[in-house]
């Protein structure tokens, strides 16, 4: 199975018929990006093991800047590939998954960029900063972890009764990083403002995001997508699949007859 590009959503759906879910998949494509040359993998493996067939079509960041570049999609996935080519698209999508209640799922970069958009535009704080984009900025939301997490495996804690463990089935589980960036200041904000941070490493740094009333919203600093060799896909990558299905039969639902 192969993706498609996009360089808009098909925002109509035309008739009542059954349709294949479709998923944005946000970010600079690049054979050089690990995760990126995961997803062909995942999605035959989707469609084998678990019969959910996706329609995926990639989103270049610069053509994410435009707010109906994932609107019509069933999901949308914030993959990792940071610094982007454009920090303000990957954050309008993620913004609009958001708002428009479409089952998003942020890894490495995405799960950075998704704290990042909602501490902007749901807690005020607009000047926080990426310090991969901006490493001169006052306030910085992003910096560099004081361990680097390239390449490592490390076992996360996952708070019990969140969306996090009933995906993974577990409260603990071991996961591949390849990052070097994390979330430091305003975390007591972003949970006052009602982001829950469901999954930790054993020193306690957050590690999942999540948003209760949310179909389906979840952020992680590691990466589901390269979880053994890509022919079983990660519990996280599965119920993203399934949340699209569902999204998406929600949509022809709700078609005027």
């Amino acid at each position: 199975m192969t993706t498609n590009t996009a360089n808009a959503s098909m925002n109509d759906v035309t008739d009542g018929s059954a349709r294949t879910a479709r998923i944005a998949l946000v970010g600079d494509r690049s054979p050089n990006v690990v995760s990126h040359t995961r997803i062909p993998l995942l999605l035959d493996a989707l469609a084998t093991r678990d019969r959910i067939v996706l329609d995926a079509y990639w989103i270049p960041s610069e053509d994410a800047e435009d707010e109906e570049a994932v609107r019509g999609f069933d999901a949308v996935w914030v993959l990792p590939g940071s610094p982007y080519r454009s920090e303000a698209g990957v954050l309008t999508a993620a913004r609009t998954a958001r708002e428009d209640c479409i089952p998003f799922l942020g890894t490495c970069g995405g799960f950075q960029h998704a704290l990042l958009e909602y501490a902007r535009n749901v807690c005020g704080l607009t000047k926080v900063a990426h310090a991969e984009n901006d490493p001169e900025a006052d306030d910085l939301l992003i910096e560099p972890l004081a361990c680097s997490l390239v390449g490592h495996e490390a076992t996360v804690v996952v708070e019990p009764g969140s969306l996090a463990q009933s995906v993974i089935g577990s409260e603990r589980t071991v996961e591949r990083y390849f990052c070097a960036y994390g979330p430091s200041r305003h975390l007591d904000t972003l949970r006052a403002h009602g982001l829950r941070f469901s999954g930790h490493d054993e020193d306690g740094l957050v590690r999942i995001a999540e948003l209760p009333g949310h179909p389906f919203y979840l952020a992680t600093l590691f990466q589901p997508e390269l979880s053994g060799d890509g022919s079983r896909p990660h519990p996280i990558v599965r119920a993203l699949a399934r949340a699209a299905v569902a999204h998406a039969a929600g949509a022809r639902q709700s078609l005027p007859v």
